[in-house]
């Protein structure tokens, strides 16, 4: 925990972000008719996501992608997934670390499932969107080595957004010019916007920029569904 905390919890850091977000929504409204839809990444996105929907009175829902990890080695993320079976991988990012490859699609397939198992349980409390067109706000808790939030935008990309704003409370300095890069690899149809509050350095880790930062369980996180803006 550092001696002082950007963020009280979740809410709170929700909260700061929705302000922005309302905020630079209105700046484009003149020349922009494009409805927004929050995306949370669950669990620890939701918190952060029911204030920015509820603040822009627009639908809620969840997009699932984990971590894909090391058989060797399960804290140790090699890449990420989302539950469609779009991946990133680790040498992708860095231009390092080439797994070999039977082992690498075990470790996806495993990632995928767990994807798909997370994903069941949240989508009967999300509303029906219509992302074609629209802006797509992504929402984290926190971005460390960006691989779950940019997996997800590449998800997001295939369903012919007009935009999609990757929203978090903070990230590491140097995380915010590869996030650019990479949507701008994506789709140059779609417009890309990055929402990060702060940039602390150094970065320990995300729960040591809040106060309170309890893990999020999916009893929790279907509770917020269900009273926030999801259904």
């Amino acid at each position: 925990m550092t001696d002082a905390p950007l963020f009280l919890d979740r809410k709170q850091a929700g909260e700061k972000l929705a302000s922005v977000i309302q905020a630079q929504l209105k700046a484009m409204a003149s020349d922009n008719t494009y409805e927004p839809i929050v995306y949370a990444l669950p669990r620890g996105g939701i918190p952060i996501a029911v204030p920015i929907a509820n603040s822009l009175s627009c639908p809620l829902t969840v997009l699932v992608a984990k971590k894909i990890s090391h058989p060797g080695n399960p804290e140790l993320a090699i890449g990420a997934v989302t539950a469609s079976g779009e991946a990133l991988w680790m040498q992708q990012k860095l231009f390092r670390f080439r797994p070999d490859s039977l082992w690498r699609q075990k470790a996806m397939e495993a990632a995928i499932n767990k994807a798909k198992s997370l994903e069941a349980d949240f989508l009967p409390y999300c509303p029906q969107v219509n992302p074609k067109g629209a802006i797509l706000i992504l929402v984290d808790d926190g971005i460390a080595t960006g691989m779950t939030i940019a997996v997800a935008a590449k998800a997001l990309s295939k369903l012919s957004p007009a935009q999609i704003w990757l929203v978090a409370p903070l990230a590491p300095p140097g995380m915010l010019s590869w996030l650019q890069e990479w949507c701008n690899s994506l789709d140059e149809q779609i417009k890309y916007r990055i929402v990060v509050l702060a940039t602390p350095e150094p970065f320990v880790s995300v729960s040591s920029f809040y106060a309170h930062f309890p893990q999020v369980g999916t009893s929790e996180a279907l509770e917020y569904l269900r009273t926030g803006r999801g259904v």
